[in-house]
């Protein structure tokens, strides 16, 4: 009897990636790659819905993968409340903060929205999102910054952070939940987390430009000159959101 299929669809910035899975093995894996260009006409990141899923039905068509062999599909997660790490379907109260992006706008938002689109063709296919952006596990004290009336937040590529931890610990054969490791992500973003025994304690926050600068964050800026910028009355708030 033949594998089931599974879908899973990984959009960011610059980019949306698409993998096949039957069984544990990766029959299909296409990285499609967005230029400023590409994007340019779509005023919000929810708009590139239509643009996005589009093309991944295209490819899936070009590479003669039947649609309807997938029982599954999972995407990234979104900026839904904060969470613990794991696997969560995809159901309408996911789907309305995604979609009004409540809690920030991020190309990880697509995912969830993507996946329950898709299936709605498909008889008997579920959706699913997995580590989404916001997973939470910092310690209280990471969370502390130099003045009260600010707080850090766990937002960061944790879908990868995870599944590379998870790679490293099969590799030296020793259970991810046994591990202290530092794993950084580069992409359009960049986050560095603290793994420690199988939690991410400490990371930058990715979305907001917190750390390092990297090809769509500004990272951490000068706070004088950023508070300065914000009153010269020459930006709007949403302005300056789109500099960092």
């Amino acid at each position: 009897m033949e594998e089931s299929r599974i879908l899973a669809i990984n959009p960011g910035s610059t980019s949306t990636k698409i993998a096949v899975y039957q069984g544990s093995k990766s029959i299909f894996l296409k990285n499609i790659k967005h230029s400023s260009e590409d994007l340019k006409p779509f005023k919000k990141i929810v708009d590139q819905f239509h643009f996005r899923k589009e093309i991944i039905l295209k490819e899936l068509k070009d590479a003669d993968i039947d649609i309807n062999s997938i029982v599954a599909i999972v995407g990234r997660g979104g900026l839904v409340k904060p969470i613990e790490s794991g696997v969560y379907e995809v159901n309408d109260q996911l789907i309305a903060d995604l979609h009004e992006s409540k809690l920030g706008e991020h190309a990880s938002n697509l995912g969830g929205l993507i996946a329950h689109d898709i299936i709605k063709t498909i008889s008997g296919a579920r959706a699913f999102i997995a580590d989404p952006v916001v997973v939470d596990e910092l310690e209280d004290v990471a969370r502390y910054t130099g003045h009260p009336k600010f707080i850090r937040h766990s937002i960061f590529h944790a879908l990868n952070q995870k599944a590379t931890a998870r790679k490293h610990s099969k590799a030296v054969d020793t259970p991810y939940e046994e591990l202290n490791l530092i794993v950084a992500h580069l992409g359009g973003g960049i986050s560095v987390g603290a793994h420690r025994k199988g939690r991410i304690i400490d990371v930058n926050n990715a979305l907001d430009g917190d750390g390092p600068f990297s090809p769509e964050r500004t990272g951490t800026l000068p706070c004088g000159q950023v508070a300065a910028l914000c009153f010269s009355g020459e930006y709007t708030h949403e302005q300056v959101k789109k500099m960092i």
